[in-house]
């Protein structure tokens, strides 16, 4: 089942006994938008006006995410499965692809099974070592610890730049400049998920599945700079080895989620996509 109402469509496809929800808009070729762990479907809101423009946009909750069910079990591959029923549920046999960080990774896998006209990743998981991935999992599982510690001041001190900086350099590149209102909304979001411990706990297990055929499709894969989280140096390197055959860019100055740092580039990036992806 789902619903929409006019314009700004914000929908709910039955999966099983489970709802996944998302955002609805736009006109054109379809684009699903996938958040990383820990987010929900408003991280893509800087994009969406431009993208609604040239594209169908459908941006989801991950099951355990935002407004959707968990599931009975949550690891990367779990969620690239539910994906992939929620696009074959839509109708959607291969939309544009997008993620970001775990959203990225599981664009990219989702691509390789022959499911999208083109994939772009900003900062994807899985081209990490091991003490990248020991990195990631212990930045974001303090982040989480320290954020219910202190979740009652949760909105004085993200009310304040200083502030802002402080807890949310790991994910902007320019937190600073993020409004509070954001800010706090991304910080609970992180919170509330129920799919956030299981998803993360997965991560050692998460990689690329099949890189090789990606080589069909245009594939571009962002990384930001000042990312933090999963390093710029070592793990854009990496994936530029791994996958020779895709478009790596470089936004300066954008962090691992860099939507709010550099829209009009994110979006230019995806509208590319629209133009290098072969008719069907």
């Amino acid at each position: 089942m789902v619903n929409y109402c006019y314009g700004d469509r914000v929908g709910s496809a039955r999966e099983g006994r489970r709802w996944v929800h998302h955002h609805r808009v736009g006109r054109g070729e379809p684009l699903v938008l996938v958040h990383g762990v820990g987010s929900r479907w408003q991280v893509w809101e800087p994009l969406l006006p431009v993208l609604a423009e040239s594209f169908d946009v459908i941006a989801v909750d991950l099951p355990g995410f935002g407004g959707s069910d968990p599931l009975p079990h949550t690891t990367v591959d779990d969620l690239t499965d539910a994906l992939a029923a929620f696009l074959t549920e839509q109708g959607l046999d291969r939309p544009h692809l997008a993620g970001n960080s775990m959203g990225g990774l599981i664009a990219l896998n989702l691509a390789a099974r022959i499911r999208a006209r083109s994939v772009t990743a900003y900062s994807p998981i899985g081209f990490w070592s091991s003490p990248g991935v020991w990195w990631c999992r212990r930045s974001l599982g303090m982040s989480k610890t320290l954020g219910l510690r202190l979740r009652p001041l949760l909105p004085a001190i993200l009310g304040s730049a200083a502030g802002r900086t402080a807890f949310l350099g790991l994910i902007f590149g320019k937190p600073w400049a993020v409004g509070a209102g954001v800010a706090l909304a991304t910080a609970r979001g992180g919170l509330d998920s129920p799919g956030f411990d299981p998803a993360l706990a997965s991560f050692p297990a998460a990689r690329l599945r099949d890189g090789g055929r990606l080589e069909h499709i245009p594939v571009t894969i962002a990384w930001g700079d000042r990312d933090l989280l999963l390093t710029y140096a070592s793990q854009s390197r990496r994936a530029r080895d791994w996958l020779p055959h895709a478009r790596h860019v470089t936004l300066p100055g954008s962090g691992h989620t860099p939507f709010y740092d550099d829209p009009r580039r994110c979006a230019d990036l995806l509208l590319r996509q629209r133009t290098a992806a072969p008719a069907e």
